[in-house]
């Protein structure tokens, strides 16, 4: 089936871009989190380190590190692997990781957690934060509790030789991302298909942003915005090689908590895209 192309242009980018700045101050810019690998393509199996932070500025240190917690890293095989030489410093945080296998890669960051707001048996205001297995912290007498889930994913990809799929297998739980083009072959010029998925099925209807790195030296985010059709998916051609940075987000009534009564389901990626 042929889906009409959406290019990312600068002309298109600019306008968008005068648009926010015409209802928003620039300092209003979001912090962005992501995780950024030396290599995204190696020929051969090796070591990679990894930055993972919270910035202002796209791909820079200069708000906060990235807590590691819930960091997921599943090789070629489906198998975990372990990072190594884990360290957070005060604007970063940092890992290793060994391609010891050829193949795909997947770094990921999951978020599971639930906010909830509540009143206490004498009527004064709770807020808690936690995850599902903590849920008895709430008092049993707690009244007015209201809670939500968040579920988010952030994640990047590398490939050591000859790349392959198995990484890339979704989970079903949550918005992730199905990739038609494999995500360490992206190459300026050349027209790519990515697919998003709710809990296993097309999340049609989907906006999705994508903004390239080097936002320190530009007055603009430059970031495009897409929709994806009745499979979940969009397509676009990359217009200049770099970093990019992708995110999509919902909110609905489907939590997979049966305590909560919303949630919402966050993706973000890093990807690299080679010149030609």
């Amino acid at each position: 089936m042929n889906r009409p192309q959406t290019r990312i242009t600068n002309a298109v980018a600019a306008t968008l871009a005068l648009a926010v700045a015409a209802a928003l101050p620039v300092a209003a810019h979001a912090h962005k989190a992501f995780l950024v690998p030396s290599e995204t393509v190696l020929s051969r199996t090796g070591w990679i380190t990894v930055d993972g932070a919270v910035s202002n500025d796209l791909f820079y240190f200069n708000h906060a590190p990235m807590r590691l917690d819930n960091l997921k890293i599943i090789g070629p095989d489906g198998n975990a692997v372990e990072a190594a030489n884990v360290n957070t410093g005060k604007f970063r945080s940092t890992f290793e990781v060994n391609l010891a296998s050829p193949g795909t890669y997947k770094l990921a960051m999951i978020n599971n957690s639930l906010n909830a707001q509540y009143e206490t048996a004498s009527g004064e205001k709770k807020r808690w934060r936690g995850t599902p297995e903590k849920l008895s912290e709430i008092p049993a007498d707690a009244k007015n509790v209201q809670i939500t889930q968040q579920q988010g994913r952030n994640e990047t990809f590398v490939t050591a030789g000859k790349p392959n799929d198995t990484a890339l297998k979704p989970t079903g739980l949550g918005l992730e991302l199905v990739p038609v083009t494999h995500p360490n072959d992206l190459a300026t010029g050349e027209p790519i298909t990515f697919k998003f998925v709710l809990d296993g099925k097309p999340a049609a209807n989907l906006e999705v942003e994508v903004v390239p790195g080097g936002t320190r030296y530009r007055d603009k985010q430059n970031e495009s915005k897409f929709t994806t059709n009745a499979e979940g998916q969009i397509t676009m051609t990359w217009e200049d090689p770099g970093m990019y940075w992708l995110e999509a987000s919902l909110q609905d009534d489907k939590p997979s908590v049966k305590q909560a009564k919303s949630r919402r389901a966050s993706y973000v990626a890093t990807f690299e895209v080679l010149p030609q």
